[in-house]
């Protein structure tokens, strides 16, 4: 009796010992597998932010801690540092917070604090803060596959050392939207209750708010990483719908495809829809004292052509940059990108 029951209690022992042992291996295994899933979540979040380093973009999160664990995965960063080489950009954000869920690493969401500061070798300066600014992302296998963002309160300085000019941007609300569709990009953009300042000059813009939808062909790697250039020359694309609308009824919309050069320079076919014309004469004439009477007989030959109504819709056509009303009729001229 007295072997047997030692001999039990040993295998007793030993059965303990073996689930002790597997509890040891699972809980390392896990362990391995939340920091794995950490670090694709600090290399997505800064992907989103323009870290691609094949494009020679680089990204830096200071002093990063992961936090969660077990059950969540987070991302702290006293600040975010992007720099892209190959363009002369760099960019400087504030605290960075992002997270997701263990059973759904690839959906997360990541909060940025201000203040934001975007420089580049061209002598472009913007700095921006904002209360509030959310993002969501679903990665895919290889980066990105769509992203939503957020801002509430923007107010942004952009200054231009080539142009001597600055100009203060507002604006309530502002969204992004950007969607693999296939090997398209597409994008829909919101503003609302935006005002634009231009430091220096008397001018008092209206108060803004607008919607762009756009689709971009053969350009879904620019949020995945997989488009190794980063850039939109000789790219093509179709406005879905730009929408602008300064209230009382004045109301812009613009539709067409396009495409840009290898040179950077925009050719499109535009449909422009124009509600409201005499308002939209008044407005501009009074915004633009010195401009008024070429305004007004923009305003009046357009009225012309829609047989006097007040709501118009002309072709807009942008040859390498070179704009022009129906074809004919010289508007101006648009720069590369």
């Amino acid at each position: 009796m007295a072997a047997s029951s030692a001999t039990g209690a040993s295998s007793s022992i030993r059965k303990w010992v073996w689930l002790f042992v597997i509890i040891i291996l699972v809980i390392g295994v896990y362990s391995a597998g939340w920091f794995y899933a950490a670090n694709a979540l600090k290399t997505n979040v800064l992907k989103v932010l323009g870290d691609q380093k094949q494009a020679g973009v680089s990204g830096e999160c200071a002093d990063i801690d992961f936090r969660g664990y077990p059950l969540r995965i987070g991302i702290y960063c006293s600040s975010v540092k992007i720099d892209d080489k190959i363009n002369g950009i760099s960019a400087v954000f504030g605290a960075l917070r992002s997270r997701a869920e263990v059973y759904t690493p690839g959906k997360i969401a990541w909060e940025l604090r201000s203040p934001g500061e975007i420089r580049t070798a061209h002598g472009l300066a913007i700095t921006s803060q904002w209360s509030n600014l959310r993002s969501n992302l679903v990665a895919k296998r290889g980066g990105i596959g769509q992203t939503s963002t957020i801002i509430k309160d923007l107010k942004a300085t952009i200054a231009s050392a080539a142009t001597a000019q600055t100009y203060d941007f507002t604006a309530d609300h502002t969204e992004m939207h950007l969607v693999q569709k296939g090997q398209d990009l597409n994008a829909v953009m919101r503003l609302q209750n935006s005002n634009t300042v231009v430091q220096g000059l008397p001018l008092t813009l209206p108060t803004l708010s607008g919607t762009a939808e756009i689709t971009l062909f053969d350009k879904a790697g620019l949020i995945d990483g997989s488009d190794t250039t980063g850039k939109l020359y000789g790219a093509r694309g179709e406005l879905r719908k730009v929408v602008a609308d300064i209230g009382n009824g004045r109301v812009m919309t613009l539709t067409g495809p396009f495409s840009f050069d290898d040179a950077g320079y925009l050719t499109g076919q535009f449909k422009l829809k124009i509600e409201s014309i005499d308002d939209w004469r008044k407005s501009l004439g009074d915004l633009f004292p010195d401009l008024a009477s070429t305004i007004n007989t923009a305003g009046k030959l357009l009225k012309a052509l829609v047989a006097g109504n007040n709501t118009a819709s002309v072709d807009l056509t942008v040859k390498r940059g070179e704009v022009s009303l129906s074809g004919f009729i010289p508007l101006g001229k648009i720069p590369p990108i």
